[in-house]
């Protein structure tokens, strides 16, 4: 039976802090092993890994709704496919920008954008990536318990009939949230799964999902010739309105994205080397055109099949008749929902905790915060019923991602020129101090870009406080944010130099470190280690030949 002084223990501080690790740069509390440059075992994502996370990630759920919905506000399809296209071309160009510098520098995106934030200013970016990752990861979460419902409801029709328990003002059924504690719990496993061995779970959605959405289409062609469905859609909308509708839909493209165009270091810090992720401008736009292709080909025929514009396709797959085919698609897009929620939202939660309060959090023990705050205590779908304006906050939040990635790619690659120190990145009073921890350059530019957006996501989120032609720069957000946010900081950088900041060559964790420690003592021989092993004292011979090795 436990005595209360271990209870009392359990709740201590110390208690929870974790072991304290061999690392690099940083003093203890400043870094752990997570947050540590990638050591070279580890590097193992190869340009085939980074193929499959990319089409898997391409069949997710936001894709198809996001391409079914450009029907819906009036554009055709002809109209819909180049905005797609152009936007994704443009989210895959400043992918493998930060992703680059992620595969170079083998640090995550909390790390590295220290060097142009400040130690403490990149501490706003962390943070709010945090808050926004774990409401999506609760919304994902809530999406993805609609696919087991689909599920369970193919397999016992009768679950469309279960008697709810709870009052209306919860907002979920009882059916609603069975289905979510199955998915949740279905999912939690996978958060144990370290980032460098997740590529397998890509993998599998790499090959299972296009079969399912290529069954879709096919069926979609099947039931609705196009002359009849797809190439029978015109446009309703024309003018000046066309042209802000076409411009608003390429933002919400680019927003998908948007996040995890920030964070792909967390991701490509684990190449084998710069030219595996090189691969990402020319997979992106073609996965996703495509997928977004059969989103649209499905609703099409949706359309003329049941008289409305079905975006969801988890609508569309409840009018089916077909079980088998309802079962394997809403499998499919499950799995889909899995790798979606650990890659865009999960992950970078995890990354983020770990260097909000590295003495305690590990990346692991931030996935399972984010499960359990961003699973259950924020309840998405009070979020889903109820908080339409905070929705469109949540999507009006590229106003921040833009400038974002904007100053990270500006700072390292024109300003710094690839020519950044790691080693100073975890040391708070090292060179990316600049001014009490905070870049004033990096500030004036959020400043400059985030203050006349404002207006636009006050409209977003009220629609009933006028602001006239102001709302169209919001419309174009993340674009305006990228380009404007890069030239401010540039020009403020050009003027006004950190001169501290600069270095001669690129101060790499290799330079630092050239042979990682864990992989050189795998690496070594039993009479290596024996003789390793007097490091420090006297020399002593050893008899080689009689040494007794434990293995």
């Amino acid at each position: 039976m436990p005595q209360s002084g271990d209870l009392v223990d359990f709740f201590k501080p110390s208690k929870w802090a974790l072991d304290r690790e061999e690392t690099t740069f940083a003093n203890y509390g400043w870094s752990n092993k997570d947050m540590d440059p990638v050591p070279l075992r580890l590097r193992t994502w190869t340009t085939w890994n980074y193929i499959s996370y990319w089409i898997s990630d391409a069949t997710n759920l936001a894709v198809w709704e996001l391409a079914s919905s450009m029907l819906a506000i009036g554009l055709s399809w002809r109209q819909a496919m180049p905005c797609i296209a152009v936007a994704y071309g443009i989210i895959s160009i400043v992918m493998v920008l930060t992703g680059t510098i992620g595969a170079r520098l083998h640090v995550a995106f909390p790390v590295l954008n220290r060097s142009s934030f400040g130690f403490w200013f990149s501490y706003f970016t962390v943070f709010s990536r945090v808050i926004l990752s774990m409401f999506w990861f609760g919304i994902q979460t809530y999406n993805g318990s609609q696919c087991v419902y689909q599920m369970l409801k193919a397999i016992w029709p009768s679950i469309a009939n279960m008697p709810n328990q709870l009052p209306v003002s919860a907002n979920i059924t009882s059916s609603g949230l069975m289905c979510y504690l199955l998915y949740w719990l279905i999912q939690l496993p996978f958060l144990f799964v370290t980032p460098h061995k997740i590529r397998w779970l890509f993998f599998a959605k790499g090959v299972l999902t296009p079969i399912a959405w290529l069954a879709m289409v096919i069926w979609a062609f099947v039931k609705v010739p196009a002359s009849e469905g797809l190439f029978s859609q015109h446009a309703t909308i024309e003018g000046n309105y066309f042209s802000w509708a076409w411009l608003s839909a390429m933002n919400s493209a680019l927003g998908i994205y948007a996040s995890l165009s920030v964070n792909i270091p967390d991701f490509t810090r684990y190449a084998k080397n710069e030219r595996a992720q090189y691969v990402q401008p020319f997979i992106i736009p073609i996965a996703f055109t495509l997928c977004s292709f059969v989103g649209i080909a499905v609703t099409s025929a949706g359309i003329q099949l049941y008289g409305e514009v079905l975006w969801d396709p988890l609508l569309l797959i409840d009018r089916w008749d077909n079980r088998a085919a309802a079962f394997f698609a809403s499998f499919v897009f499950a799995l889909t929902t899995i790798g979606t929620n650990i890659s865009a939202n999960s992950l970078g939660a995890g990354n983020d905790m770990t260097a909000l309060c590295p003495k305690y959090i590990n990346i692991r023990r931030g996935q399972i915060l984010c499960a359990i705050i961003g699973g259950w205590a924020l309840c998405p779908w009070e979020i889903l019923a109820n908080a339409t304006g905070f929705l469109s906050f949540m999507d009006g939040y590229t106003i921040f991602l833009g400038p974002f990635a904007g100053i990270m790619v500006t700072d390292f690659y024109l300003v710094h020129k690839g020519r950044v120190d790691v080693p100073a990145m975890y040391d708070p009073s090292g060179r990316y101090r600049y001014t009490g921890g905070f870049n004033w350059r990096a500030v004036l530019a959020m400043i400059v870009t985030v203050a006349p957006t404002l207006p636009g996501l006050i409209n977003s989120i009220n629609p009933a406080i006028k602001i006239g032609y102001a709302t169209h720069l919001f419309d174009i957000a993340w674009m305006y944010g990228f380009v404007v946010a890069s030239l401010v900081y540039y020009v403020a950088s050009r003027l006004f130099p950190a001169h501290d900041t600069y270095v001669d060559a690129l101060i790499s964790a290799d330079d630092a470190m050239p042979i990682d420690k864990q992989y050189e003592k795998e690496s070594k021989s039993p009479i290596e280690t024996i003789q390793s092993g007097t490091e420090g004292e006297d020399k002593k011979s050893v008899n080689v030949e009689t040494a007794e090795v434990q293995v």
